[in-house]
């Protein structure tokens, strides 16, 4: 081990997306294994990798860590983006429980019938118009701060950032009525850990494609 977290899902995004924006905004390199045939998947389970005999699964500090959310947990927490109190921390989980309710819509949408899509794209544009951006529309003009949470970058706004650039894929003008969003995504996106993982070449995970899909169904069949 050459002490970097270990990451092993696809080569996509999937649910591992958001913890590689995490660790990339924390600054943190990381090695990657993928996922390619159902063969390596039963293999893990076998081995007793998957305490629930799913991925993503990451190793980190000695650990088999598996479940998204426990797992950025532990590395928001590791690398002081959970706030400085409990209370922070409330707001953190609030914000990110909201912000991962509306990427599984965008998660799922891959693997929408043809004949769902449109409908399905439609219920993104509505949700995050009208029920979850307007939200951070307002927490950061009320905040009056460049954050969500405190005056501190956090494990929220990495969520949001990488929020709004998979919703502004699909919806391209999806920020027209947000102008504290517009600033804020200008801000984070210059951010120097954040800048880097919008690079071409970084670990970053393009949208995914027919090939990613055929992979995961290949992958995951019962």
């Amino acid at each position: 081990m050459s002490g970097k977290p270990r990451l092993t899902y696809l080569n996509g995004r999937g649910r591992m997306e958001s913890i590689r924006w995490l660790l990339a905004a924390a600054g943190v390199e990381f090695e990657e294994v993928y996922l390619e045939t159902k063969e390596q998947y039963d293999k893990l389970i076998k081995d007793g990798f998957l305490l629930f005999q799913q991925v993503p699964l990451v190793e980190i500090d000695g650990m088999k860590m598996v479940q998204t959310r426990a797992i950025m947990s532990y590395i928001a927490g590791k690398y002081n983006l959970y706030g400085k109190d409990l209370k922070e921390r409330a707001l953190i989980d609030m914000y990110v429980e909201g912000i991962t309710d509306l990427m599984q819509m965008i998660l799922t949408f891959p693997f929408s019938p043809p004949d769902a899509k449109e409908k399905n794209l439609e219920s993104i544009k509505e949700r995050a118009t009208n029920r979850y951006f307007p939200v951070f529309e307002k927490v950061l003009k009320q905040h009056g701060q460049d954050f969500l949470v405190g005056n501190k970058f956090s494990w929220a706004d990495v969520q949001l950032i990488e929020a709004i650039l998979a919703v502004e894929e699909k919806v391209p003008a999806v920020l027209s009525g947000f102008p504290q969003l517009q600033v804020f995504k200008t801000k984070m996106s210059n951010m120097p850990t954040i800048k880097k993982f919008l690079q071409p070449g970084s670990p970053r995970k393009p949208p995914p494609d027919a090939h990613y899909v055929e992979t995961v169904l290949k992958v995951f069949k019962k």
